[in-house]
């Protein structure tokens, strides 16, 4: 009579847990949209430094009773280009855009706006990451919608093009 071992159940259960965690992560609603930590939560501090093409953007504006989209953007990120007309449409309709430079140098920067237009109400430079690590980005572009009382509503990373405006962002400012 063969001995039982607890290591021979080992590998079909672990395998069944996998296969478990596999299942349940394909039910998200968007299964290739990254979490956020952020969302639901106060937005953090707003620490940057001045760009001399726009105004500079304090904690203030983040809670200033009014939605806010707060883009983190580079001159050298080519989704930031495929998104910019997405972002000059919602500054004319009206969303107040602070636009966070993102390990960017002030000139790069500045001969980018000047191309494409400057969508941005207010703004500034975050050369070294640091507000960028706090608010929990994974890359460039990422957009943060803000309410009123500077909770995060909404993450939206990568370019907010279209498609992203129109399924995720319009619904919450038309429920807004």
């Amino acid at each position: 009579m063969a001995k039982f071992s607890p290591l021979m159940v080992a590998p079909p259960v672990i395998f069944a847990g996998l296969a478990a965690l596999f299942f349940f992560g394909m039910q998200r609603e968007n299964p290739d949209e990254l979490p956020s930590a952020m969302v639901g939560r106060q937005a953090p501090a707003v620490m940057l430094e001045p760009l001399d093409f726009l105004d500079p953007a304090t904690d203030a504006d983040l809670r200033s009773g009014e939605l806010t989209l707060v883009n983190f953007w580079a001159s050298w990120c080519a989704p930031c280009r495929a998104e910019h007309p997405t972002l000059v449409q919602l500054q004319q309709e009206g969303l107040t855009v602070i636009g966070v430079n993102y390990k960017d140098t002030p000139e790069n920067a500045a001969d980018f706006i000047e191309e494409l237009g400057n969508p941005f109400v207010k703004g500034g430079a975050d050369p070294n990451g640091r507000m960028a690590l706090n608010w929990g980005l994974y890359g460039v572009p990422e957009s943060y919608l803000v309410d009123g009382d500077g909770n995060v509503l909404l993450r939206i990373a990568g370019p907010l093009v279209q498609r992203e405006l129109e399924g995720r962002l319009r619904p919450i400012l038309n429920a807004q």
